[in-house]
């Protein structure tokens, strides 16, 4: 009798601990069901309003950024200087040829002051011959200051030659000359030197 209910209770024994195990089991699988995602993974699922968002947070690139205003120091040097440029006016002379009157832009060298020098006292009158079909010659009747320099010139442009020499061209030629001047507008000019001797006046433009 003793034997039997040995063997009841043991095998009620197994049945707890059967269930036991199993109800464990059970609770581990729920509980990994319900476990939360890795919060540190570093990209989320949909990668690409991953990159969508990177993108609309991502720095102005430097060619859309507004240009950096000047501090007060350097914007008022900068104006400054620019008002001195602007301040400084083309030097100019009248060549009249006849009845024609030509303006020319003169250069910025001791030459040309010294020329608008002799313009100041007076008007300067230049007896030109014709030279090898390119070029008014003629003397001046006193030197300036040289600053010769290889030169290719062309038709209005105005040298001084050998120091005491007044040329100016209607064609083109290459030679060591120092440089007085340009005619702004060449309307006219090669019929006013014509193809002989002429008298050309010089005088300080207004």
């Amino acid at each position: 009798m003793k034997n039997k209910r040995r063997n009841t209770l043991g095998k009620m024994c197994s049945a707890v601990l059967i269930v036991w195990v199993i109800a464990f089991i059970i609770l581990l699988i729920m509980t990994g069901c319900s476990a939360k995602p890795d919060d540190t993974a570093p990209f989320p699922a949909d990668t690409d309003s991953y990159q969508q968002n990177a993108n609309s947070t991502s720095p102005a690139s430097p060619a859309t950024d507004p240009p950096e205003s000047l501090p007060p120091e350097q914007s008022t040097e900068h104006s400054e200087e620019t008002e001195k440029l602007e301040g400084v006016k083309e030097m100019k002379m009248n060549v009249q040829i006849g009845d024609t009157v030509f303006t020319a832009t003169l250069e910025d060298n001791a030459a040309v002051r010294e020329f608008m020098e002799m313009m100041k006292d007076a008007p300067v009158s230049i007896d030109m011959s014709d030279y090898s079909g390119f070029e008014k010659v003629g003397p001046l009747g006193r030197s300036l200051t040289t600053e010769n320099q290889q030169t290719t010139t062309f038709a209005g442009d105005i040298v001084l030659y050998s120091g005491n020499q007044i040329v100016m061209f209607y064609g083109s030629n290459s030679w060591s000359y120092t440089r007085i001047g340009k005619i702004d507008d060449l309307t006219g000019w090669e019929d006013a030197l014509g193809s002989g001797s002429i008298m050309a006046v010089f005088t300080l433009a207004e």
